[in-house]
C-alpha cells in the first residue's frame, strides 16, 4: 500500500495539536495493517493515548476513505460500556464507530478466521430507529420512542493494532476497535422488552463464557443509547431513521478461533449465533 493518507489530505481541517499530519500517518498506519493483514504498532505515539479530537479524526479520516471506496454506512456501535470491557482494555468511558453494511453477517453463518486479525466475540443489544435523533431534547422519553425494535446481537471486535496494546485513542482510531456484527432474532419493540432488565449468557460450544445484564451497559442501554444520540448530534452526523445501532456489551468480550461456535441468550429477547472456521473457501 502506498503512502498517500486517505481522506482529502490537504489540511484544511486546520492543524490543532497533535497536528493534521500525525493524524494521517495514523489514518494510514491502520489502513496498511488491514490492506496488508498484518496488525500494527499503536498510534498513540502520533496522536497520543486520551487526545478525543485526534482520535476520533483519524475514524473520520478512514470512514471517509471506505466511503470513497464504495462502503455504505448503516449505523454506529458503541464500545467500551460495560464496566467489565473497560477493565479489559484499562479505559474508563464510552467511544463510538461506524457500522457498514459489508460488516453484518447472517445470524447463524460462518465467518472465516483468516479474514480476521485477533478476533473477539460480545453479546449486545441491538436497537433499530424509527425515527431520526437530530431535534428536539434527546432526552429519555425520545430516545426510547425513536426505537423501532430491538435485537438480540453479536459483534465481533478485531483490532489492527498488535496484541490488542490499546488505549483510549488507540480503539477510537481504529473505529472502535470493529469488524463484523450479527443480529438475532426475535425484534421486539420496547413495549415487550426492557432492556435493563435483560440477562445474557453466552456460550462457546456449551460452555458459558461471558454472562452480564442490561445494567452493565452505562446503567441501562437505552443510557447508552442517548449518549451516542447526543454526541453524534454534537459532531453533527446524528442518528438517523433506519439505522442499527450496537449499544456495547452486556459482559466481557471472548477470543475466537477456528471451528468456535459462539450463541448468546439474552432474556426476555431471543438468541445470536455465530460460527468461525479456518478457510475462506467453506462455510457460508
Amino acid at each position: 500500500m502506498n503512502e498517500t493518507s486517505p481522506g482529502n489530505g490537504n489540511g484544511d481541517d486546520g492543524g490543532d495539536t497533535p497536528g493534521d499530519g500525525a493524524v494521517a500517518r495514523a489514518a494510514q498506519r491502520l489502513l496498511r495493517a488491514a490492506a496488508d493483514h498484518v496488525p500494527c504498532p499503536p498510534v498513540r505515539d502520533l496522536i497520543g493515548s486520551d487526545d478525543v479530537k485526534a482520535a476520533y479524526a483519524v475514524q473520520e479520516l478512514l470512514t471517509a476513505h471506505r466511503l470513497e471506496t464504495g462502503g455504505r454506512a448503516t449505523g454506529r456501535k458503541i464500545g467500551l460500556t460495560s464496566p467489565a470491557v473497560q477493565r479489559q482494555l484499562g479505559v474508563g468511558q464510552p467511544d463510538f464507530g461506524v457500522l457498514f453494511a459489508d460488516m453484518k453477517v447472517k445470524d447463524g453463518a460462518s465467518v472465516p478466521v483468516g479474514a480476521l486479525l485477533q478476533p473477539k466475540v460480545e453479546a449486545e443489544i441491538a436497537f433499530v430507529l424509527g425515527a431520526d435523533l437530530a431535534e428536539g431534547p434527546l432526552d429519555d422519553a425520545q430516545i426510547r420512542a425513536a426505537v423501532a425494535h430491538a435485537v438480540p446481537a453479536l459483534e465481533i471486535v478485531d483490532s489492527r493494532i498488535a496484541g490488542w496494546d490499546i488505549t483510549f485513542g488507540d480503539t477510537v482510531a481504529d473505529n472502535g476497535s470493529s469488524a463484523l456484527y450479527v443480529l438475532g432474532a426475535p425484534a421486539r419493540p420496547l413495549t415487550e422488552f426492557e432492556p435493563v432488565q435483560a440477562d445474557m449468557t453466552m456460550k462457546r460450544h456449551d460452555e458459558t463464557v461471558s454472562t452480564g445484564n442490561g445494567a452493565a451497559c452505562l446503567g441501562d442501554p437505552l443510557t447508552a443509547l442517548g449518549w451516542l444520540a447526543r454526541t453524534a448530534r454534537d459532531v453533527g452526523d446524528p442518528l438517523r431513521a433506519g439505522q442499527v445501532v450496537l449499544s456495547g456489551a452486556l459482559g466481557p468480550m471472548v477470543p475466537a478461533a477456528a471451528g468456535d461456535t459462539f450463541t448468546a441468550d439474552i432474556s426476555r429477547l431471543g438468541s445470536v449465533s455465530v460460527r468461525f472456521h479456518a478457510s475462506s473457501g467453506e462455510g457460508a
